[in-house]
């Protein structure tokens, strides 16, 4: 379920022109400011697994108690439903984040108006894809 060495380039239909970090809003923070939260700070630290995840375990409020006990439980229940890649991620849909998988499957925020994106998106050696576009054409 991971990716290695693979680049996924903002959305087509993106209207942002520069990376920016999600809003939190009415108090709530959003699957994209969880995965901001996680992935921007360390980069190339966490697989696509880890941040989802780590998502799920915040969104659901689960302990630290419980996570310890029955953390390999709550990890095979939580793939063993097919789920949406990171090519839906709202930050490369919608917040001007290139999602940078390196041969390890570890993930690094780029922003779109930086010289690496541009490096990375010519980079033919790696694997190329796009964010999944917010409206149907």
């Amino acid at each position: 379920m991971n990716y290695y060495n693979t680049f996924i380039a903002v959305a087509a239909d993106t209207k942002t022109s520069h990376g920016m970090p999600p809003p939190v809003r009415s108090g709530q923070k959003s699957i994209a400011v969880l995965e901001y939260e996680l992935v921007f700070p360390q980069a190339y630290l966490f697989t696509q697994e880890d941040v989802q995840f780590a998502v799920y375990v915040q969104r659901h409020g689960l302990a630290d108690e419980v996570l310890k006990e029955k953390r390999g439980q709550l990890w095979q229940d939580f793939f063993a439903k097919p789920m949406a890649c990171m090519r839906t991620s709202p930050l490369a849909k919608s917040y001007g984040w290139g999602l940078h998988f390196n041969p390890a499957g570890k993930l690094a925020l780029v922003p779109v108006e930086s010289a690496e994106y541009q490096k990375l998106i010519a980079d033919q050696s790696i694997m190329q894809t796009r964010a999944m576009r917010s409206r149907r054409e």
